[in-house]
């Protein structure tokens, strides 16, 4: 036992994977119980199946319980002992001879232990068979219920683990999104246009900017309500995610402000070909904002936002100069509509 113990307390402070920790433990438990076959399962409950998760043979021309193995829970030997409390029998075929797979595998001898959570739902089971008569000692009932202690230890915290690693996952999607939206915020604009630039640079291409501001929205809000606000911003959201190409990511900057960003043109290219892919870009955003918008009980005829769109040489241009040009050029729109409008 002190042997055991040993070996046990070196494999738990090693072991990082439920694979790494299970394998020594059949081990140690097939030199304890003298069976040919360990294993270690996991249920399927709603689908009705055991499966064989680690398995060791030691002398598979006598028993093997295959790894990957896959029986109907209803067949199994760990259903009959969970069910009638007999953790052991000697002469399976006597005791449970209606079981088909545990006559197909030639067991004899069952030993098994449930893995069981705190709160008694059962992961799987941990398993001794062999093909001939073993006696099960008091030591091979310990250690079976030990290991089966340990197994349950490692899958718990396995499962925080996951648990953890999702709540983070979620935490920092949710410090990158806009939450009325969905959409990439300012944060997540931000990171993304530098790391376009920085990408644009090294292949000698342009970066397109659009600044998108929905004129006339505080009317809007004031007029029909903040829900009907909201409702207007998730559907110009979704108009404008419409016409992006691939590689375009669009974001809500914030209030009623909105932007673009993509790749542009090679940088040798003309001038005047890069500053028409700006434009189309921008009127390509300006029109899809234009129309009637259903906003609950309300509906709304919309003018069209005011949109600045301007290529910048990424070599000589921060994420925020870029964004502050591209502003400047939704300002010098908006400025334009105003003078013509009546």
């Amino acid at each position: 036992m002190e042997t055991i113990l040993s070996k046990l307390s070196a494999t738990v402070g090693s072991a990082h994977t439920l694979e790494e920790l299970t394998r020594p433990l059949l081990e140690m438990l097939e030199a304890v119980t003298g069976c040919e076959s360990t294993y270690l399962t996991s249920i399927d409950w709603p689908g009705g199946m055991q499966h064989v998760r680690v398995a060791r043979n030691s002398d598979s021309d006598v028993l093997e319980i295959p790894e990957g193995l896959a029986v109907p829970w209803a067949d199994t030997l760990c259903k009959r002992a969970l069910e009638e409390g007999r953790p052991y029998t000697s002469n399976v075929a006597e005791c449970w001879g209606d079981s088909a797979a545990a006559r197909e595998l030639g067991i004899r001898t069952y030993m098994s232990t449930p893995v069981r959570a705190e709160n008694g739902q059962v992961h799987g089971t941990l398993c001794a068979a062999s093909a001939v008569e073993r006696p099960m000692s008091s030591q091979s009932q310990h250690v079976l219920e030990l290991f089966s202690r340990l197994i349950n230890q490692h899958l718990e915290r396995e499962r925080l683990v996951f648990e953890l690693r999702t709540v983070n996952a979620q935490l920092a999607a949710s410090s990158r999104t806009d939450h009325l939206t969905g959409l990439p915020n300012r944060r997540l604009l931000i990171e993304e246009l530098e790391g376009l630039i920085g990408r644009s640079a090294r292949t000698d291409t342009a970066v397109l900017v659009a600044f998108i501001d929905l004129d006339g929205f505080k009317a809007i809000n004031d007029t029909h309500g903040h829900q009907s606000g909201d409702a207007f911003l998730r559907a110009v959201a979704q108009r404008l995610s419409g016409v992006l190409r691939a590689g375009d990511m669009l974001a809500r900057l914030g209030g009623d402000e909105f932007v673009v960003i993509g790749p542009g043109p090679a940088l040798g290219e003309d001038a005047s070909a890069i500053a028409a892919a700006a434009a189309a870009l921008g009127q390509r955003l300006g029109d899809r904002t234009v129309g009637e918008f259903e906003l609950g009980m309300h509906r709304i005829a919309y003018a069209g936002a005011s949109v600045g769109a301007v290529a910048v040489d990424p070599r000589i241009c921060s994420a925020d100069h870029a964004l502050r040009q591209a502003d400047a050029a939704m300002y010098a729109h908006k400025r334009a509509r105003a003078a013509v409008r009546p």
